[in-house]
């Protein structure tokens, strides 16, 4: 029994080296494709333009191999339809949907008013070419130059880009609509808007919606500007909101309680953004529960002032198609967005939204990756710094993994009682929409980023 046990082992270990030699090529082939990159210094080149680097540019290749894909101009695709159906909406508009996703620091945020410290101008949060030149984070950054342009009415859509965290409902590419409309107060404009608040409210009251607006006059928290006439003020608010319902009655109308027979119901709560005043949000209750839809207000006069159109007055507002789209078409993982497999992009029609049929789900593959943070060089009274950001070390992972990357999160921290350094432990799932990923293919990738984090950010791994 032991010679036949022994000679079972000798051909078992034969066998497991001869399974080895077979996978060999395949390693070192996923291996050299995460091989260390040299960190490139040549200018970035997109579309014919050239972009010198300097110490603001953090754009991935990942990310702005992203910018042709345009999935809002794909008429059969979810984010295509939805915007087809909201242009419907506003058909008297312009509708304007290939301005290019590069914009001007100046354009993004200091034509809108954003304040020098606002957190969304770090690198952390922004992706920039150059220290004047980044990818749009919101459609907003071309409000200034279209109203410049002497447009009244216009829906832009488009493409935007932001860090953020990797998970299902996370992307750090979606799309975004943006409405304008503004009227010349002398030329007639409020009155025009009085006629067509009429117009409106008198159709809603014919729908099956019910309006919940304590917003509905000037409050302290959210006054009108100083610029504005209050009966004035009032007429543009109530023409966004009446222009907003009838939008979300087309969207939402039917499909929010399942048969239809339920009323759709709205409500509008005060917000605060940097380029409206007074601000709104508006939600829809859809399966029961409360649905954050879009953001609006009416437009502040030193944005129209720097325009050269200071003598109109107007409102605006800004939604994710994304957003609504997952909840419309019933779409669990917003990277589905992005995936080329024929059984996503076969199931939606131009015009139509329909409830997506999930395909084969393939395996999860669970890895986590533990390690101290860096500790901070010229702390300041002693205190030890740490010197991270969760978005860099998310853009990272993003940068290997790709959509392979189904979710990162953190499921343990804590503080070194004599060091004061912090450990943290993220674990990663990975997952491919279309297709099995095996441990090996999984191995390399996470090998990668645990050597990039390591070399990179300075971490040390636990």
């Amino acid at each position: 029994m032991a010679a036949l046990a022994g000679r079972r082992t000798t051909l078992l270990a034969r066998n497991h080296a001869v399974m080895l030699a077979s996978q060999l090529p395949r390693a070192m082939a996923l291996r050299q494709a995460y091989a260390v990159r040299p960190k490139p210094t040549e200018p970035l080149v997109i579309d014919g333009t050239s972009y010198p680097r300097d110490a603001f540019t953090n754009a991935t290749p990942t990310i702005l191999d992203k910018l042709p894909r345009r999935l809002h101009l794909q008429p059969s695709h979810p984010i295509g339809i939805l915007r087809s159906l909201i242009e419907s909406h506003f058909s008297s508009f312009a509708h304007l949907n290939s301005l290019s996703p590069i914009v001007t620091v100046a354009q993004n945020f200091d034509d809108l008013g954003f304040p020098a410290d606002h957190p969304g101008r770090a690198l952390t949060d922004s992706y920039y070419l150059n220290e004047r030149h980044m990818l749009r984070t919101h459609t907003s950054a071309h409000e200034v130059e279209l109203f410049r342009q002497g447009l009244d009415q216009f829906l832009v859509t488009a493409d935007v880009y932001r860090r953020d965290e990797i998970d299902r409902s996370h992307y750090p590419v979606f799309h975004q609509m943006e409405g304008c409309n503004v009227v010349d107060p002398a030329q007639g404009g409020i009155e025009r808007l009085e006629r067509e608040n009429a117009e409106m409210r008198a159709a809603l009251g014919a729908a099956n919606i019910v309006i919940e607006d304590p917003t509905g006059v000037e409050t302290a928290t959210n006054p009108y500007q100083a610029e504005h006439d209050p009966r004035t003020a009032r007429i543009i608010a109530e023409h966004l909101k009446n222009s907003l319902n009838g939008l979300v009655l087309k969207l939402f109308g039917g499909r929010a309680g399942g048969d239809g027979a339920e009323p759709l119901r709205v409500r509008w709560i005060e917000a605060t953004f940097p380029w409206t005043a007074p601000s709104y949000e508006v939600e829809v209750m859809f399966n029961g529960k409360w649905l954050e839809i879009l953001g609006c207000g009416v437009v502040r006069q030193a944005a129209l002032d720097k325009s050269g159109v200071g003598h109109k007055q107007g409102w605006a507002f800004g939604l994710g198609l994304e957003r609504i789209a997952m909840v419309l078409f019933s779409i669990p993982d917003i990277r589905l967005f992005w995936s080329s497999d024929a059984r996503f992009s076969n199931q939606f029609r131009q015009g139509d939204i329909t409830t997506f049929k999930p395909y084969s789900r393939f395996p999860e593959c669970y890895k986590d990756l533990a390690f101290w943070l860096p500790e901070a060089s010229g702390a300041q009274g002693g205190d030890k710094v740490q010197q991270w950001h969760e978005n860099d070390f998310m853009e990272l992972v993003r940068d290997e993994a790709g959509d392979l990357v189904e979710g990162v999160q953190l499921i343990d921290e804590f503080t070194h009682p004599k060091t004061g350094r912090v450990s943290r432990c993220y674990r990663f799932n990975y997952r491919s929409m279309d297709r099995s990923l095996s441990n090996e293919e999984v191995n390399v990738i996470q090998e990668r980023v645990q050597e990039r984090v390591t070399s990179e950010m300075g971490v040390e791994v636990r």
